[in-house]
């Protein structure tokens, strides 16, 4: 019998699967690549929302525990290159108002750690900046492109990953195991982000989906060795390639790009560099966000055996690992959700 069969191999299967793995549970994967937002998204780790200056809940605890989660992949998969960075973040002032708002973002008890106080002066290639930055601390990216399609390859190798789609009418649920195709698991764990929608167990949970666009463009021009933040992000990705995002769309459910998000990606870029640039890739995928914009963590109300663990939103390289560690102490050691994390805050229809 396997400890858990899991759902879904974006960032929140795997977050999951590892967690279990590192707990010494065993694990089979299901993953069919419907599901893309975790492949293209844009992987940045930030405790701050710079719309509104406000520091996220558990911010330092998910940027350390991030660290050392990802630490224990890169060791374990042998992989040549890294998948976590950590690289300053600047927010580019366009006045000196945008300056003063900084500063007494800063003076607030619960930003300090994370807003330096201290102008960021360097000069880039290809940027015009008089009025300079702020520096983010505590920030960086995760390559997910490569954190998924390594860990799928760890996961085949240890005969725990199945490249098919999971059909729901094919589970059997007893009382202390469920049964599926071959395999016996005591618990099964939906981590499908917006494929929730089909979930005929988890599909009332208000999981509505937000579309966003990136573009990869080459920049001979631009000199930029850290995040930039602004109305749009760009981060180096070297080569002199750069990943630019990212558009949010409540209404459009398709993960094909389109040209209004080029378009406004484009002008987004034009307000910030002062250099050429050209479009050499244009993706998108749809986010599984959460109108409460908090993540979905629980058991199902009447089948205690299958859980959920979704919503991760535009945050899943910083919450993933840390929700998943919420939900496996709370399946194997029954400790507390956290009411905002709970599913039971949404009652099924």
């Amino acid at each position: 019998m396997v400890d858990y069969l899991i759902v879904g191999a974006g960032l929140a299967g795997i977050a999951f699967a590892e967690t279990a793995l590192q707990n010494g549970r065993s694990v089979v994967v299901f993953n069919d690549q419907s599901q893309n937002s975790s492949k293209v998204a844009g992987g940045l780790y930030n405790p701050v929302i710079l719309k509104r200056y406000s520091k996220l809940q558990d911010a330092m605890e998910q940027v350390m525990y991030l660290q050392h989660f990802y630490g224990c992949i890169e060791n374990q998969l042998g992989l040549g290159g890294k998948i976590v960075f950590n690289l300053p973040m600047l927010r580019k002032f366009f006045s000196i108002e945008e300056q003063n708002n900084w500063f007494a973002a800063s003076d607030k008890p619960g930003l300090t750690p994370f807003l330096s106080t201290s102008l960021f002066t360097n000069a880039f290639n290809g940027i015009t900046s008089p009025f300079n930055y702020g520096q983010v601390l505590h920030t960086g990216y995760v390559d997910t492109q490569l954190l998924t399609n390594a860990y799928a390859g760890y996961l085949a190798g240890l005969n725990a990953m199945r490249h098919e789609t999971f059909s729901y009418d094919g589970m059997v649920i007893n009382e202390d195991h469920v049964i599926y195709q071959d395999i016996e698991a005591k618990y099964v764990v939906f981590a499908e982000g917006f494929g929730i929608g089909v979930n005929p167990y988890f599909n009332y949970l208000p999981l509505n989906g937000t579309k966003g666009e990136l573009l990869i463009i080459k920049a001979p021009g631009l000199d930029l060795d850290v995040i930039l933040n602004t109305n749009v992000f760009i981060l180096p990705l070297g080569n002199q390639l750069f990943k630019v995002g990212a558009t949010y769309n409540w209404d459009d459910k398709t993960a094909v790009p389109t040209e209004s998000g080029r378009a406004e990606l484009i002008q987004g870029i034009g307000e910030i560099l002062d250099c050429d640039f050209e479009v050499v890739d244009h993706l998108a995928g749809i986010r599984p966000t959460v109108r409460d914009r908090k993540p979905l963590l629980g058991k199902h109300p009447t089948h205690p055996r299958l859980h959920v663990l979704n919503g991760l939103g535009t945050r899943g390289v910083m919450l993933g690992p840390y929700v998943a560690l919420k939900l496996f102490d709370y399946i194997e050691r029954g400790d507390p959700l956290d009411p905002a994390i709970d599913i039971r805050r949404f009652s099924p229809v």
